[in-house]
């Protein structure tokens, strides 16, 4: 069972972490995950000791992947070495070479993270990636082949359940749960994900993004607690238009999306180890943010 915070949000800001500047790091509860972790997202820095900052983003103008015109290249990883083309599913999905932006998020998360000491806080929690291909019949967009491979045009699990080419939008279902194995991104294995990750880090899931409050995928909600000013990666896959461009899920007001190498920004997102959860102080307001003892 998860808990999730939606709409305007006024009670889930989060003081956690200095940057190598001493600046307090802002964050955002998303959702209280199944596993009793807490998931929040990076909103920006404020000066130490202060409860006001400035919004902003982790990373700007990032390019997801510097390729874009293969069905493989939607994946944080993927098969085979950048600029060979994919001949599977199986080899497209392999878990073997890491995007442009996973590479630079992680690169974030040492220096933010990892360097000044605040690392132990975070768990190594599941992101799912989801490179799910239910097909046509589930997708509703028109060329999809189902065979997520090369230059197949495919649409992912996350575009049928937003509805983004049914248009049934009475009917969508977002899930915090992650249909492939091989898209459970974790450090360790034995935290039920791939093992795939080097740090514990992620993006929000476009699952999450409508469960917050976008509105459907066509509509923009610019109130909610996730909308921003300017567009920014999530971590769902939308699809391959069978020439020569791979599409991933944005976010602004609503849904967006992007061309791989396009250069949007990034809103990182990490989980909360359950065993520090009683040291959170505060009540979640801009003037008394949860903060650790």
């Amino acid at each position: 069972m998860s808990y999730f915070f939606r709409g305007t949000a006024p009670n889930n800001y989060v003081k956690f972490g200095r940057n190598a500047n001493g600046q307090d790091l802002w964050w955002r509860i998303i959702r209280f995950n199944g596993d009793g972790t807490v998931r929040m997202q990076y909103d920006g820095v404020g000066t130490a000791g202060s409860n006001t900052y400035t919004r902003g983003f982790a990373l700007s103008n990032q390019e997801w992947n510097l390729k874009k015109n293969d069905v493989k290249y939607v994946g944080w990883m993927f098969g085979g070495a950048n600029g060979s083309a994919s001949t599977s599913k199986e080899q497209a999905q392999r878990n073997e070479t890491d995007s442009e932006i996973k590479t630079k998020v992680e690169e974030w998360y040492k220096k933010t993270i990892i360097d000044t000491g605040y690392g132990d806080f975070v768990a190594d929690a599941i992101f799912c990636n989801d490179r799910s291909t239910p097909g046509k019949s589930v997708t509703g967009y028109s060329s999809d082949t189902g065979l997520g491979y090369g230059k197949k045009a495919t649409a992912f699990g996350a575009s049928a359940r937003i509805k983004a080419w049914k248009n049934d939008l009475e009917n969508v279902l977002p899930q915090f749960t992650c249909p492939q194995e091989n898209d459970k991104f974790t450090v360790e294995e034995t935290s039920g994900g791939n093992g795939a990750l080097t740090y514990p880090v992620g993006l929000i899931t476009a699952d999450e993004i409508l469960a917050a409050g976008s509105g459907t995928y066509d509509s923009s909600n610019n109130s909610y607690y996730l909308a921003k000013d300017y567009l920014y990666w999530s971590f769902s896959p939308y699809h391959y238009n069978g020439g020569e461009n791979a599409y991933n899920f944005t976010v602004l007001g609503g849904f967006n999306h992007d061309t791989v190498n396009s250069t949007d920004n990034v809103a990182t997102t990490i989980n909360l180890k359950v065993e520090y959860l009683s040291q959170l102080r505060g009540n979640g307001t801009i003037n008394n943010p949860f903060h650790l003892n």
